[in-house]
């Protein structure tokens, strides 16, 4: 009898259950014995006795409905020392398994390619997860979970500009998204948010704070001079790994070696300078700061991800026995399309490729019109100009002189 393992490793996404469901059935169905190991890659690596439970129909033919992993999930990453993938693939010997079904985002991918040129016989496909979105596939192909994610995530800030409409005040939230801004902008369109910020919008290698801290400000003085005192800024993550390594200071970083992003507290950071800038000039705004990212990622899929994630576990599955391997599994146009672990690697670091928003799409272009930020038209309309400056208590000079940069403008336009 052959032997499928499943594991999943990163954070949680809805949809992770449909997953193992649509895997273990198709498997059991062609009498191939499924183990689930517990903790992605926790347990494998640790040359003790693996953790893992043997998977039946029975066990899993209702679990497609329900948020989390009934395996749970590690960030162990057994290839951060050269004895971590031996120790693995021992542990997979050990167990008998000859099929490996890893479900994940890029450093997971990343772990199972490794894994699959180190075992012999061992034969791996991965099943993209995030709710980042930012997996190297076709810009119209979604992650699992980013769906469910993005719809919970729109009803939250729903109420939060509800709120902020209700007590005069501003939300800052930071949406989790350690590299790409996929998540926090489908939120914020959807939610259609006073203004969303991405990493992406910003084409230098790092920026400072006093530039997000400018758009921000722009954004509430714009607010200010349409007689509104209140709206939500929605921030993406990964703003903070633009910002100079000077500004962050010390952090803590996970075993991939990426800095722990939700301990850096951007929005009460970006709060605190917006307030005390604001202050300077006899502005009172009130600001409350948020995070919004683990309220998402075990919430129940919604049901485009319970069939996209039952698709992509059962394709996995038949992958693997038909001799397929050392590939991620996708659905494209309704077909399975599996891209080889080879395709998926950045030559320049190394690691699995990152899909970032594409800022000159006609998608984006169309949720940045609707933003409440400072624009360069903004600058040629003199009464428009005028009406900026005094919500900012600025003369226009002061004014173009401190916002102008934001939209490359240097002199006022009287």
């Amino acid at each position: 009898m052959k032997t499928l393992a499943i594991l999943v490793g990163g954070g949680p996404a809805p949809g992770i259950n449909a997953v193992i469901a649509a895997a273990t059935i198709e498997a059991r169905n062609h009498g191939v014995r499924v183990l689930g190991c517990y903790d992605g890659f926790k347990w494998l690596v640790d040359s003790g006795v693996p953790h893992v439970v043997e998977l039946d129909i029975n066990d899993t033919s209702r679990i497609h409905f329900d948020g989390g992993s009934i395996l749970r999930t590690s960030r162990t990453n057994p290839t951060k020392t050269p004895e971590g993938i031996a120790h693995a693939a021992a542990s997979l010997k050990r167990l008998g398994v000859d099929h490996l079904i890893t479900i994940g985002g890029d450093d997971t991918a990343y772990a199972a390619s490794r894994l699959a040129r180190a075992m012999d016989g061992l034969t791996v496909a991965h099943v993209p997860k995030t709710i980042d979105n930012d997996l190297p596939l076709p810009s119209d192909i979604v992650t699992f979970g980013f769906t469910t994610a993005c719809n919970l995530g729109k009803e939250l800030v729903r109420n939060l500009m509800q709120d902020a409409a209700t007590t005069e005040r501003w939300f800052f939230v930071t949406v989790m998204g350690r590299h790409a801004g996929h998540l926090a902008l489908g939120i914020g369109g959807s939610a259609a948010a006073t203004l969303t910020v991405i990493a992406e919008e910003f084409p230098e290698r790092q920026i400072s704070v006093d530039r997000l801290v400018d758009v921000l400000e722009g954004a509430v003085i714009k607010r200010r001079a349409q007689g509104r005192e209140h709206g939500v800024a929605i921030l993406s993550e990964g703003l903070a790994e633009k910002l100079d390594p000077a500004t962050l200071g010390p952090v803590d970083r996970d075993q991939y070696g990426n800095v722990r992003l939700t301990e850096l507290e951007l929005g009460r950071v970006l709060k605190e300078r917006v307030v005390t800038s604001l202050k300077s000039r006899s502005i009172d705004v009130t600001i409350v700061a948020k995070e919004l990212g683990y309220e998402l990622r075990c919430a129940p899929p919604g049901a485009h991800d319970i069939q996209y994630c039952r698709s992509l576990g059962y394709w996995a599955t038949r992958f693997l026995l038909e001799g397929g391997s050392n590939a991620m599994v996708t659905i494209q146009a309704g077909r399975l399309v599996p891209v080889p672990f080879g395709l998926m690697l950045d030559p320049k670091t190394g690691r699995i490729r990152v899909r970032y928003v594409d800022i000159e799409s006609e998608m984006y272009q169309t949720l940045t019109a609707y933003m409440i930020r400072l624009k360069s038209e903004d600058f040629d309309n003199p009464q428009t100009l005028a009406t900026l400056a005094e919500a900012a208590n600025l003369d226009e000079a002061a004014f173009v002189h401190r916002f102008g940069p934001l939209v490359g403008r240097h002199e006022p336009s009287l």
